[in-house]
């Protein structure tokens, strides 16, 4: 039985604690965004972009402390999600029907998913190799099924529901197809842990999740392109969303490289062509990844000129877009083998730095002072064209 509110009181649920409905009821899925865009800054040290020799053990330092930070954010997040499901399922239904909050469901698979991620990148650092490749299984038993669920779930509401208006579609419905694309890079770690048959499975599984989000991240950019064309500007508590596209570019770009890279060890001669092939595509999407960025700063100037931008949740939609379109940086360094691109690695990586304490402090404020929004110098109506 569902609690009901009246006012501030309320009718309790049996067998469960009595929980203040005031913030539990309202609780946005959206809040694991801040798992992925704390995550990713880890993953993107332990790499030490830019490879300055003054920052080596600063870089080090901030991946073990970040992906504790990261791995501290889920276990608090995550009780009180489940919670709402069981106390107040109407409203959680409600709110994954809704086809702004619906997608932000997606954050949930995606930070358990880019913690997997961090445990790769740190884990051997800090554990075992044992309990590393543990920890990666038991994330990727979670994340993995959890992000089909809801991405099937989200398009299947999206589907059967009322029409829905142009004006409707948003940045946010990036984020299961993000999410998907994520699952070849959780599943890559796991290929050397198994035998042929085993890598030669997950390989396959792996290039099937990375078709699902590719060809979803088209139809949803084509969606977007054209609301952003025919309607107004969304309004500036959804400009953040508009930062998403970067996600599924940067992690798309990225997992193209790692997957050729195991393709040659699990496929042999047969992948021969998988390289060169993956190189040209993930350099495509970067592209399109860092001429997505340099449109959506040039409309947040924009969003600030007319007012500003209340904050909210979705500021975490500024962080983790970022950081994918870095990891996919970092890795075409490697193979292109030209300095600039290591440097433009770097510029990234600090603007991220940058996007997440300014976040993380709004968030705080947020959370410590109640504020709903920025002060007045900032704080934004509806934009339009």
């Amino acid at each position: 039985m569902e609690r009901v509110e009246s006012g501030t009181t309320y009718t309790g649920t049996e067998g469960l604690p009595r929980v203040d409905p005031g913030w539990l009821a309202r609780l946005s899925p959206g809040w694991f965004g801040a798992v992925m865009g704390t995550g990713i800054i880890a993953v993107i040290a332990a790499e030490d972009p830019g490879h300055i020799a003054s920052l080596n053990a600063s870089m080090r330092d901030t991946a073990y402390a970040v992906a504790a930070l990261a791995a501290l954010l889920a276990v608090l997040l995550i009780v009180p999600y489940l919670l709402r499901w069981i106390i107040y399922p109407a409203r959680s239904w409600a709110s994954l029907k809704d086809p702004q909050s619906g997608p932000l469901h997606g954050t949930v698979p995606g930070g358990v998913l880019v913690l997997s991620v961090v445990a790769a990148a740190v884990g051997p650092r800090v554990l075992s190799s044992g309990a590393t490749a543990t920890l990666i299984e038991v994330l990727d038993g979670v994340g993995i099924p959890l992000a089909l669920v809801i991405s099937i779930l989200f398009a299947y509401l999206l589907f059967t529901l009322d029409h829905h208006d142009r004006q409707e579609v948003n940045g946010g419905w990036f984020i299961p197809p993000v999410v998907t694309i994520i699952v070849p890079v959780v599943l890559i770690p796991l290929m050397r842990l198994v035998g042929a048959s085993g890598a030669r499975l997950l390989l396959f599984t792996s290039y099937s999740f990375l078709g699902v989000g590719l060809i979803l991240f088209v139809l949803v950019l084509a969606m977007l392109h054209d609301r952003m064309v025919t309607q107004p500007l969304p309004a500036a508590t959804m400009a953040p969303s508009l930062w998403i596209v970067l996600g599924p570019a940067g992690v798309g770009a990225a997992a193209l490289l790692d997957l050729a890279h195991v393709a040659r060890m699990v496929l042999g001669p047969a992948a021969q062509a998988i390289g060169p092939l993956s190189m040209i595509g993930a350099t495509l999407l970067w592209g399109f990844g860092g001429w997505s960025l340099l449109v959506a700063l040039a409309l947040l100037g924009r969003y600030l000129r007319q007012g500003g931008i209340p904050y909210g949740v979705g500021w975490w939609g500024f962080t983790f877009p970022v950081g994918a379109l870095t990891v996919a940086t970092v890795s075409l360094g490697k193979i292109w083998t030209l300095p600039i691109i290591g440097d433009v690695a770097f510029a990234l990586f600090v603007l991220l730095v940058v996007l997440w304490l300014g976040v993380s402090a709004s968030t705080l404020g947020s959370l410590l002072g109640g504020r709903r929004q920025l002060p007045a110098t900032i704080a934004a109506p509806s934009s339009t064209k």
